[in-house]
């Protein structure tokens, strides 16, 4: 993967992340290199090893993360189509934390700044993909979701 087709796909998911931020009110995230080199360099790990599972740094609470992975190279429009899905999952009357809305909170949380994105192809030719949020929301914040996660516009 050359360096422009990743510069092109981290701009094809900060587009689509802030299309989907706009009709939850949230501000639009800026890309920041050194949460994209972090979230490549994650993406590369897993991609090694095919296991899909959180970094340590999220697990800290130091960034929030969202994670893919697919048999094929994804499209950055559809990663982020897939996560922001979990819409239909989320109760806005009873907010809160829920692993089957979490990929979806993390990416319209209110309060977060910053967006690194990472991918890297492993060996069979399936993709891992690397979201990272700063500041870290949906999974340290469990009592601000009311304020972070608002219900989209019509």
């Amino acid at each position: 993967m050359g360096k422009s087709a990743s510069r092109l796909f981290c701009e094809e998911v900060l587009k689509s992340h802030n299309d989907y931020r706009r009709k939850h009110q949230a501000p639009p995230l800026k890309l920041s290199k050194k949460l994209c080199t972090e979230a490549a360099r994650y993406a590369e790990s897993l991609a090694s090893t095919r296991i899909l599972k959180h970094s340590v740094e999220s697990s800290r609470g130091s960034c929030g993360e969202n994670l893919a992975w697919a048999s094929y190279d994804q499209p950055g429009k559809d990663v982020s189509d897939r996560w922001y899905n979990e819409v239909n999952q989320y109760n806005f009357n009873q907010p809160g934390f829920s692993s089957a809305t979490g990929h979806f909170t993390a990416m319209v949380w209110k309060s977060s700044k910053k967006l690194g994105v990472g991918k890297a192809v492993a060996s069979d030719g399936s993709t891992f993909v690397v979201a990272r949020y700063f500041p870290a929301g949906n999974i340290t914040n469990q009592g601000h979701f009311q304020a972070n996660v608002l219900p989209p516009k019509s």
